[in-house]
C-alpha cells in the first residue's frame, strides 16, 4: 500500500459495499424512490440483501415499495430493536432533515452510500486502486490546505458512506462565496441555468454584472428562465436553449422539467427522452469573465467546448464536481490543463450525500 492510499484508508479497511455485504445486522433502507432504486441496483451487483424499508415517523401512509410495506422509524425499532444498519437513500440540504439523519447515529450504524448522479462507475476500493495516481495528482493541484482536506475526506466518504466525512467537508455558502472575485465580473455565463436561480444569486452577489449568457436545454426550465429574464432589469440576460457539450450537433436528453434534467451517456433515461440542440459554449457565448458549469454530468464535455473562452479571456470558473465518480479527478486535472496559472479551490455546501461540491478556478 503506497503512502496516498495508506493516508486515505487510515481508520478503515474496506468500502461500504463490502462492509454491508459482510454485516450480521439487518439492513434497512431509509427512503424510497429513485435514490433507493440506484442503491438496490448496486446491492444486487454485490449480492447484498436488505431486510426492510422505512420512512420518518409521520410520513408513512400505508406505502409499499418493491413489494415491502414501508415501516415508520418507530415500527422499525419495534421490529428490530436498535441493532440494524441504516442506509440513507435520498438527498437533502434541509437542516432539520439532515439533523434527523445525523441523530440516527446515536443508535445505529448509518451509511449514505455514494451512487453517481449521472451514469458512471461506483467509487469503491477497486475504483480507487484503478485511479489512485490520478486522484493523488488531482489532490496536488489545490491552492490551499482546506481544499486538499476536503478532497481527501470526500474520497473517504465515497469509499465508506460514513456521515462523519460529509460533516467535516461542510462549508457555509457565504464562506464559499468569498472565493470568487465578485466585484470584478461584468459578464457571467451560466452553463446549466435551470430557471435562473443561480443567475439571481450572482446578480445579488456581483454588483457590476451587465450581461449574462444563460444556457438551459430543458424546454420547461427554459420557459421559466425566459419569463424571469423579461422581468430582470439589473442586467441583460441572453437565454440560450441549448445543451452544452464538446461539439455542435444534436443530443439525446432526459426532459424532467427540474434541475436534474440531463443528457445520457448510456441511453438510459428515467424521464421522457427528447432530441435537443447541443452547442459548444465557445460557439454561442462571445465573452465571459465568470462561468459556472452545472450540467448534471456533462461538465467535462462542456469545459472542453469552452476552450476558446477559457484560454482567450481567462474567466474565473465554478464547476460542479459531484455528478460522476470520475469528476473527482478528471475535472481538476482538466481545469488545470486549460488554466495552468489559475488557483484551484474546493468547497462543499451542507448536503447529504456529497452534493454541492464545487471546484473554483480563480485567476491571480
Amino acid at each position: 500500500m503506497n503512502n496516498f492510499k495508506k493516508k486515505i484508508f487510515d481508520g478503515f479497511d474496506t468500502d461500504v459495499w463490502h462492509r454491508l455485504k459482510n454485516t450480521n445486522k439487518p439492513i434497512l433502507i431509509y427512503g424510497m424512490g429513485n435514490g433507493a432504486d440506484k442503491i438496490i441496483s448496486v446491492f444486487e451487483s454485490y449480492g447484498i440483501e436488505y431486510d426492510d424499508v422505512f420512512a420518518s415517523d409521520g410520513f408513512v401512509r400505508g406505502h409499499s415499495y418493491r413489494g415491502k410495506t414501508v415501516l415508520s422509524y418507530s415500527q422499525a425499532c419495534e421490529k428490530y430493536g436498535d441493532g440494524f444498519d441504516v442506509v440513507v437513500s435520498f438527498g437533502t440540504r434541509l437542516p432539520d432533515v439532515m439533523e434527523r439523519i445525523y441523530a440516527l447515529e446515536k443508535k445505529h450504524e448509518v451509511f449514505a452510500p455514494d451512487v453517481p448522479v449521472a451514469p458512471d462507475e461506483i467509487f469503491c476500493e477497486e475504483y480507487f486502486d484503478a485511479h489512485e495516481k490520478e486522484l493523488e495528482y488531482a489532490n496536488s493541484l489545490f491552492a490551499d490546505e482546506k481544499s486538499s482536506l476536503i478532497f481527501e475526506d470526500i474520497i473517504r466518504y465515497k469509499l465508506t458512506g460514513k456521515l462523519c466525512y460529509l460533516k467535516s467537508t461542510e462549508v457555509p455558502e457565504k464562506e464559499a462565496d468569498k472565493i470568487i472575485n465578485s466585484e470584478k465580473y461584468r459578464v457571467y455565463a451560466d452553463i446549466g441555468a435551470y430557471n435562473g436561480d443561480t443567475v439571481r444569486k450572482y446578480l445579488d452577489l456581483c454588483p457590476n454584472l451587465k450581461e449574462i449568457y444563460a444556457m438551459e436545454p430543458d424546454k420547461r426550465n427554459f420557459c421559466k428562465l425566459c419569463e424571469y429574464a423579461t422581468r430582470e432589469s439589473r442586467a441583460k440576460i441572453n437565454a440560450l436553449n441549448f445543451a452544452a457539450g464538446a461539439s455542435d450537433g444534436d443530443a439525446e436528453f432526459s426532459s424532467s422539467g427540474n434541475r436534474n434534467s440531463s443528457k445520457s451517456s448510456n441511453g438510459s433515461f428515467e424521464h421522457k427522452t427528447v432530441t435537443v440542440e447541443q452547442r459548444r459554449p465557445d460557439s454561442v457565448i462571445p465573452y465571459a469573465d465568470f462561468i459556472k458549469y452545472d450540467v448534471e454530468g456533462a461538465e467535462y464535455e462542456a469545459l472542453c467546448g469552452s476552450e476558446r473562452l477559457i484560454k482567450e479571456y481567462k474567466p474565473d470558473l465554478l464547476v460542479s464536481m459531484y455528478h460522476k465518480s470520475s469528476d473527482t479527478y478528471s475535472l481538476p486535472i482538466l481545469v488545470h490543463k486549460l488554466m495552468p496559472d489559475a488557483s484551484l479551490y474546493l468547497r462543499r455546501l451542507p448536503y447529504i450525500p456529497a452534493w454541492d461540491l464545487n471546484l473554483y478556478a480563480i485567476n491571480k
